[in-house]
C-alpha cells in the first residue's frame, strides 16, 4: 500500500471523467479449483484492451500501491493495453462508486486491489456480466469476478529470520494494519522465521487499524521502540516505521518494496511484491480468450511474485547465507513454514507434529502464533 501523490493531475483527471481515470496507466502455486465450473471467456481480444486498476492509497515511491503499479506499468508497455488507475480510494461506497465508473467507462479487466474492496467490487461485478473483475487479497468470487493474492507469508518467514538473527533485545516490533487473516499469516509467518534462529525473540505488535497513514505508523513504531524492541518490522504502506527505527539507531524490515533509501542506517531488509508476472499472465488469458471466473489464485516464491529485498550491509554473511538457503528451497517450492508442530500464544498444539497447513487454514487463519505479544483483534 506509496506515496507522496501523483494526486493533483490524478485528482484533476478523475474527477473530469466522474472519477474514471488517471491515465498511466491482504495463495497457491497452482490455482484452486474452481467451486464450480466457471463460463469461459467470450473469445480472444483483439484491438486495445483496457485495464483498470484501484488502488487504496497514493502510489508514490514506495508501498503496497507502488508496487502495484509496477505491474500495471509492465502490462501497459505490451501492445495494445491501456492501463489506468485510480489512487487513494477508500473502501466502501468511494470504491464502489470508482468501481462502477470504470466499469461503465468501456474497461474489459478491472484489478481492485485492497481487501476492502471485495464487496464492492462483488457487487458491480453483478451489474456488469460482460467486465472481468480481478479482486486482490480477497476470498469471494463470481462468474466475472476472480481473486488473487501471492504467498507473501514466505518473504516474511525469511525476514523474520534476518530480524532474529539481529535483535539483541529479543524484541521485535511489529506494526500491523487491520487483523485479518493476511496480516496474521504474516506476522505468524515471521515469528516463526525470527524463533527459528533465535527461540528466545518475541515479536510485540500493535495495531493502527489503517492501511496508510504515515504518523500514525511512525507513532506506532515509537512506542515499540520505548518498551526496548530494537527491529521493527510493518505491514503498512508507508516507510514511517523505517524511519522511526532509524531516528532511534535501531534496525528495520520493510514491506511492500526496498525500503532501503528511507532508512538505510536501520533497513535489513524487505519482504517485496512483484505482481508483474501475474498481471501479464492474466491480460494474456484475456486476449486467448481463456479468461474465466470463479478462481482463487495464490502464487509464492516459486513463480517470482514474492521475495525479499537486498540485504543492508550490516547483515552479516553468515546470516545472508542461512536466509538465501532457505529462500532456494521456496524457490523450488518447498514450503514448509507451517509444518506443525505450531503451537498458539496460550501453548496449545494448533498444527500437529509433521503435519502441513492446507491453503484453506491459511487463508482464515486467526490466532497467533507462540512468541507473538498481542492481541488477535
Amino acid at each position: 500500500m506509496k506515496k507522496l501523490l501523483r494526486s493533483v493531475g490524478a485528482c484533476a483527471l478523475s474527477l473530469a471523467l466522474g472519477l474514471t481515470l488517471v491515465l498511466t496507466g491482504c495463495e497457491k502455486a497452482a490455482e484452486k479449483p474452481a467451486e464450480k465450473a466457471a463460463p469461459a471467456a467470450e473469445g480472444p481480444k483483439t484491438g486495445e484492451l483496457k485495464v483498470g486498476f484501484v488502488y487504496t492509497s497514493p502510489v508514490g515511491d514506495a508501498g503496497y500501491s507502488w508496487a502495484h503499479d509496477q505491474g500495471r506499468m509492465a502490462i501497459e508497455a505490451l501492445p495494445d493495453v491501456k492501463a489506468s488507475i485510480v489512487e487513494a480510494v477508500k473502501e466502501g461506497a468511494d470504491a464502489e462508486r470508482v468501481i462502477e465508473n470504470m466499469a461503465r467507462s468501456g474497461y474489459d479487466l478491472i484489478f481492485t486491489t485492497s481487501f476492502g474492496f471485495m464487496d464492492p467490487t462483488m457487487k458491480v461485478a453483478k451489474d456488469f456480466p460482460k467486465v472481468k473483475f480481478m479482486h486482490c487479497s480477497g476470498f469471494k468470487a463470481g462468474e466475472n469476478v476472480s481473486n488473487y493474492f501471492g504467498r507473501i507469508y514466505q518473504a516474511r518467514y525469511l525476514t523474520g529470520m534476518v530480524a532474529g538473527s539481529m535483535t539483541k533485545s529479543n524484541i521485535i516490533g511489529y506494526v500491523a494494519a487491520f487483523p485479518i487473516p493476511e496480516v496474521i499469516r504474516g506476522i505468524n509467518a515471521f515469528t516463526l522465521g525470527a524463533r527459528s534462529v533465535n527461540p528466545k525473540a518475541q515479536v510485540r505488535v500493535v495495531w493502527t487499524k489503517t492501511w496508510f497513514d504515515p504518523a500514525l505508523e511512525k507513532d506506532a513504531a515509537i512506542s515499540l521502540l520505548d518498551v526496548n524492541a530494537d527491529v521493527i518490522a510493518q505491514h503498512q504502506d508507508s516507510p514511517g516505521p523505517q524511519e522511526a527505527a532509524q531516528q532511534r539507531g535501531k534496525y528495520s524490515i520493510g514491506y511492500n518494496s526496498d525500503m532501503a533509501k528511507f532508512a538505510p542506517k536501520a533497513h535489513l531488509t524487505s519482504a517485496v511484491w512483484n505482481w508483474a508476472p501475474l498481471y501479464e499472465a492474466i491480460v494474456k488469458e484475456v486476449r486467448e480468450g481463456k479468461w474465466t471466473g470463479n478462481r482463487s489464485i495464490w502464487w509464492g516464491m516459486d513463480k517470482g511474485i514474492v521475495d525479499i529485498a537486498p540485504f543492508g550491509p550490516m547483515v552479516p554473511k553468515a546470516v545472508a547465507d542461512k536466509v538465501l538457503a532457505k529462500k532456494a528451497e521456496l524457490v523450488k517450492g518447498e514450503d514448509k513454514i507451517f509444518v506443525g508442530p505450531i503451537k498458539d500464544q496460550g501453548g496449545k498444539i494448533k498444527i500437529a507434529d509433521g503435519v502441513k497447513a492446507e491453503d484453506k487454514e491459511l487463508l482464515g487463519m486467526t490466532w497467533f502464533v507462540e512468541g507473538v505479544v498481542g492481541s488477535v483483534q
